[in-house]
C-alpha cells in the first residue's frame, strides 16, 4: 500500500511508531505536513506539497494538532475525494474536536457524558452552578486539548473573571461538573475500528486534577470492563473517528465518557500497555483497502 502520515514532524513519537508499523508490514509511506499542502480541484484532481504532486494513495493516517484542525480537515477530506482509506474522516475530526458537538450527539444517543452547560449571558452563572452541583466546577474551552484550557473553578469570583476572560478573546467555552469522586482519575481507552486495543488507567500528580500524563501524570495498564470497552467503541462510533482515544471517568451513577480524541497520542499508551498500537492501525487499514478493492473489483465485473 501507499499510505501517507499527515503531520507536522517526522521525529514525533506517534509519527515514527506509525512509520515503523508500515515499514515492518512491508508498505511505502510518505509524511506531509498538511499546512504545506496545496488542493487542486479540477480535471485532475492532486496535492501539491512543496512542488511534489500527489495522486495516488491508498490509505491516509492524519495527525492533526488542535490549532490546525480546519486546515488538516480540509486536507483530509481532499484525500477522501482522491479515493484514500483514513483513520479519521475530515468532519469526524471536526466533530470530535468541538467539544459541544462531540457531547450534544453521544448524549443523544443515551451514552453517559458529564452534566454541561453552554452559556452565553453572564448572568445566567448562579443557575448554571446551581444545576452543575454547585463548587468546584469544570470551565473548558471547547476546542482544547492535552488538559490546556481546563480549569477547576471554587468561587462566583473566580468564575466570572475566567468567563469575561474568554467571552472578551472570543474562545468559546463549556461549564461543566466537577467529578470530585474520581480523585483525579480516568481512563484512556484507544479505539482501532470496532474494537478497544489498549487501555491505561491515568492518576492526577499531586496538587493537579488533569490527569494528562505531559502535565505529570502517571499511566497504568488496565483491563477495562466488558461495559467500559462497549462505550468507548460506541462513543467512537457514533463520532465517526475510526482511530480515537476515548476517556472514561467513573462517576457515583456509573462511567462516564469526557472526551473523544480523533487523533490521539501514541507515546504513552504503547510505552505503558506495550501493545504495538501502531501496527493495530496498519492493520485495520490494510483491512480497510482490501476491502474496497474488493468492491471495485465487483462493480468492474
Amino acid at each position: 500500500m501507499q499510505i501517507v502520515i499527515l503531520s507536522r514532524g517526522a521525529y514525533l513519537y506517534s509519527t515514527q511508531s506509525l512509520i515503523n508499523a508500515c515499514y515492518r508490514r512491508g508498505h511505502r509511506v510518505r509524511i506531509l505536513d498538511h499546512m504545506h499542502c496545496d488542493l487542486i480541484i479540477g480535471p485532475k484532481w492532486y496535492v501539491n506539497h512543496l512542488g511534489d504532486e500527489i495522486t495516488q494513495v491508498d490509505a491516509l493516517i492524519p495527525r492533526i494538532g488542535a490549532s490546525v484542525t480546519r486546515e488538516g480537515a480540509a486536507v483530509i477530506r481532499h484525500f477522501e475525494l482522491m479515493g484514500a482509506c483514513t483513520t479519521v474522516r475530515a468532519d469526524a475530526l471536526l466533530r470530535a474536536r468541538d467539544k459541544l458537538i462531540a457531547l450534544q450527539l453521544l448524549a443523544a444517543q443515551g451514552l453517559p457524558v458529564p452534566r454541561t452547560w453552554a452559556i452565553h449571558s453572564v448572568d445566567q452563572l448562579p443557575f448554571a452552578v446551581k444545576a452543575l452541583g454547585g463548587w468546584p466546577l469544570i470551565v473548558k474551552l471547547i476546542e482544547s486539548t492535552h488538559g490546556l484550557g481546563v480549569i477547576r473553578v471554587e468561587n462566583m469570583q473566580m468564575l466570572r473573571a475566567i468567563v469575561e476572560s474568554f467571552r472578551a478573546t472570543a474562545q468559546p467555552f463549556l461549564l461543566q461538573e466537577y467529578i470530585e469522586e474520581a480523585h483525579g482519575t480516568d481512563y484512556r481507552a484507544l479505539v482501532v475500528g470496532q474494537q478497544v486495543v489498549a487501555a491505561m488507567r491515568r492518576q492526577a500528580a499531586l496538587g493537579e486534577f488533569r490527569s494528562n500524563l505531559h502535565l505529570g501524570g502517571t499511566g497504568h495498564s488496565v483491563a477495562l470492563k466488558p461495559e467500559e470497552k462497549k462505550l468507548a467503541t460506541r462513543a467512537a462510533q457514533i463520532l465517526g473517528t475510526s482511530v480515537a482515544g476515548v476517556d472514561l471517568v467513573h462517576s457515583n451513577r456509573g462511567p462516564l465518557i469526557m472526551e473523544v480524541n480523533a487523533s490521539p497520542g501514541l507515546e504513552g499508551i504503547e510505552q505503558v500497555t506495550q501493545v504495538d498500537i501502531a501496527g493495530a492501525i496498519i492493520h485495520w487499514l490494510e483491512e480497510q483497502v482490501r476491502k474496497k478493492r474488493h468492491t471495485s473489483d465487483n462493480r468492474a465485473t
